[in-house]
């Protein structure tokens, strides 16, 4: 990292200088982060799956001449974006791969650059900066409008990572602890939680590959993960679609209810309510543990015993299974403007559902309009070069997040849905598609769900197929395959859909409820543009894509 970091001074790299990263997530990207820092330079993410336009935009608004890369085909993408914009066509670059596949100058060839720049040096570079200095400028991940660039200091980092590790021992106070980093490292949360195991002396490893995440995980073998809604839905989906008989199929079956009826009397009593586990689900419990959830916890290499969830909302019923089964799933709750961590469940103070309590050093309002703000030691400086933007996004001294949520009596906050996202419809009623899709999403058949309405006589959805749940329906069914646009057009398909299209409108009065559903015939991704790098759905983006079901949905 030393070494890098002369490299880095003697090719021209100033204090304050901005320089960018676009890899995936691997150790060579925090070697990267910590000598760029060491250097006195400020950091700029780039996600790895960012189109050249995007990049163009993120190298011409952080000022970032200094670009360190994955490789060559990220190299190309890279020259790419610079050949989009004139102004960036003018600028002199440096650049730098991490992997040596082209004869290109390396993360090797910058150390060596560095082997005049003295220790004292430096150290004079490293010092230059403060707890108020910026340490990184974080791009949101833009589900509308151009990505804001997040002014985050030192301070933010180093006061969210020191607080974070005494706050949750089960993760990071644990002997041998170790935990395995495989989200974007672009993404603050896993900068956030990756500083923190830092702070406590956590081993910490690196994958690139989530289509080897779990042979990873197997020889790892993390006692706490750092994971997506995503990653549960798609393990609890594989586990189903592995019981393949009638038998096994309904063990499973009745191991998931068991998994869940035990975490909820967990939630109650955790509530204060006077109930115990009865002998009989105790029984059930252990004989469960043998058949089913010590196979599910091997899949997270078996020493794995925590997780936190975030990025986007989990299902209940998912994390209700997981603590059943042996793996709590602490979801919390954080922004890009936040240096992520907001609010997070403990292993000593979890309610399934809600995001948790307000970390150390963070306070919580609900505004009269029902929007969640905060103010903290996380809270970044500003959005750079965008003083309208900053002066718009706090009012009293608290960030102005645009998530609605409720707060209890007990201090756990619950998100309810996004300001922008609410639908009008018609008739005038407003309805929060966030609680509605999360239902849907719950179903091992779906995928995604986005729920529409604005402006319209009724509430609809679109939905995608889960590639693992349509395999594990094709089973059942006694079918070799099922494509996800012959399983559209399958009456049996749409009959499957409708009973959790059903349990959804239960959750809403009979305005707010799904009239209509249409199954796409193709996944929402981020290559198309329909999510972000972190998963969430590009609203916008997903509407003018499929405008032409939409206008169907709501012809007939």
């Amino acid at each position: 990292m030393r070494e890098t970091a002369k490299g880095l001074l003697a090719s021209g790299v100033t204090p304050g200088d901005s320089v960018a990263v676009f890899s995936t997530t691997r150790y060579e990207w925090t070697v990267a982060d910590f000598a760029i820092w060491f250097a006195g330079g400020v950091t700029v993410p780039v996600y790895e799956t960012s189109s050249p336009s995007q990049i163009e935009w993120i190298l011409r608004d952080s000022g970032a001449r200094h670009v360190i890369v994955e490789n060559a085909a990220r190299a190309a993408v890279l020259n790419g974006a610079i050949a989009e914009s004139e102004q960036l066509r003018q600028a002199v670059f440096n650049s730098w791969q991490i992997d040596d596949d082209g004869g290109a100058a390396t993360l090797e060839t910058l150390a060596r650059l560095g082997t005049g720049v003295t220790d004292a040096e430096l150290e004079r570079s490293r010092a230059t900066a403060s707890l108020v200095d910026p340490a990184s400028i974080v791009y949101t991940s833009g589900t509308t409008g151009q990505p804001k660039g997040c002014v985050i200091t030192h301070g933010n980092f180093a006061l969210m990572g020191k607080n974070t590790a005494p706050y949750m021992p089960e993760l990071f106070a644990l002997r041998g602890s170790r935990t395995l980093m495989f989200l974007p490292l672009a993404h603050v949360l896993a900068r956030a939680v990756q500083l923190a195991a830092l702070v406590a002396g956590t081993t910490l490893g690196h994958t690139s590959s989530a289509a080897e995440l779990l042979e990873d995980m197997d020889s790892y073998k993390p006692t706490f993960l750092l994971c997506i809604p995503r990653i549960y839905e798609k393990i609890l989906a594989t586990a189903r679609a592995s019981a393949t008989s009638p038998t096994s199929r309904r063990i499973f079956a009745e191991a998931e209810k068991t998994a869940v009826e035990l975490s909820q009397i967990m939630d109650r009593q955790s509530r204060g309510e006077q109930v115990e586990v009865s002998r009989t689900l105790a029984v059930k419990h252990r004989i469960f543990d043998m058949l089913v959830y010590r196979k599910i916890r091997a899949v997270f290499g078996g020493r794995l015993r925590h997780t936190v969830s975030g990025a986007s909302k989990l299902g209940d019923h998912e994390a209700h299974f997981f603590r059943g089964a042996g793996i709590m799933v602490q979801e919390g709750y954080g922004l890009t403007e936040s240096t992520a961590p907001v609010t997070v469940n403990t292993a000593a103070a979890t309610r399934i559902g809600s995001v948790g309590k307000a970390m150390p050093g963070t306070q919580i309002r609900i505004a009269d309009d029902g929007e969640v703000q905060v103010k903290g030691i996380g809270m970044f400086a500003c959005y750079h070069n965008n003083v309208e933007a900053t002066r718009e996004a706090f009012t009293e001294g608290y960030f102005r997040t645009g998530d609605l949520g409720l707060l209890d009596a007990d201090g756990y906050l619950t998100i309810t849905g996004r300001k922008k996202d609410l639908l009008v419809t018609a008739g005038g009623k407003n309805v929060a598609p966030g609680p509605l899709e999360h239902i849907l999403r719950e179903s091992p058949l779906v995928s995604n769900a986005v729920v529409l309405g604005e402006g319209k006589p009724f509430i609809a959805a679109l939905l995608t197929l889960d590639e693992d749940g349509l395999r594990a329906f094709a089973t059942a069914h006694g079918l070799d395959s099922l494509t996800a646009a012959q399983a559209s057009a399958r009456e049996d398909v749409r009959a499957e859909i409708q009973t959790v299209v059903d349990r959804a409108n239960q959750s809403v009065s009979k305005a707010e409820s799904i009239r209509k559903f249409t199954v796409l015939t193709q996944e929402l991704s981020v290559e198309a543009g329909q999510l972000t790098p972190s998963l969430k759905v590009k609203r916008a983006a997903v509407l003018a894509e499929f405008a032409e079901q939409i206008d169907t949905l709501y012809a007939k």
